[in-house]
């Protein structure tokens, strides 16, 4: 009698998509996907642009950002950086940060313009793209340091793992 009971649970588990244990599989987080981030005491919201795609496009065809919102650019080792406006009509003001998420410079950037907005110093790893007079308007100026453990976690929610970006957690 008891056989029939099981097979029933059994079949009723498989039907509702329950299972035993828990799945802690989750989607990453995509370039669109808006995660917190801190710049000195200032709380923004970035989209990360992780690959070569993600970044060659960055804010391009956007009419606007929100107002704390910005694109951050990461790259596993420190590198010389340039960039361009093609095809963005938003002002922009770009923060270059060293491995360590110190901001080293901030150069404006004027919407189309394809020519290169290039950083001063070349051991730097991350660009954060806000609109225009935003680090000014908040106090962040080159000194102030980007919270590399929030950086971390919204690393790896993009799927990525840390440590190839140098943050030790």
């Amino acid at each position: 009698m008891r056989m029939p009971f099981i097979y029933l649970l059994i079949l009723l588990i498989a039907l509702c998509g329950c299972s035993p244990e828990p799945s802690e599989t989750k989607t990453p987080a995509t370039v669109d996907t808006w995660l917190p981030l801190r710049i000195g005491t200032r709380e923004i919201e970035v989209q990360i642009a992780l690959s070569r795609a993600e970044q060659a496009k960055g804010l391009m065809n956007r009419a606007s950002i929100p107002e704390n919102g910005g694109m951050l650019f990461a790259y596993r080792a420190p590198v010389p950086m340039s960039f361009w406006m093609a095809n963005t009509s938003i002002p922009l003001d770009i923060g270059f940060f060293d491995d360590s998420g110190q901001l080293v410079e901030v150069r404006r950037m004027v919407p189309y313009d394809t020519g290169r907005t290039q950083a001063h110093a070349h051991n730097l790893q991350y660009a954060l793209e806000m609109n225009t007079g935003w680090f000014s308007k908040n106090g962040i100026y080159p000194g102030t340091r980007m919270d590399m453990q929030a950086l971390a976690a919204a690393l790896k929610a993009r799927g990525a793992n840390p440590a190839l970006f140098g943050i030790n957690e």
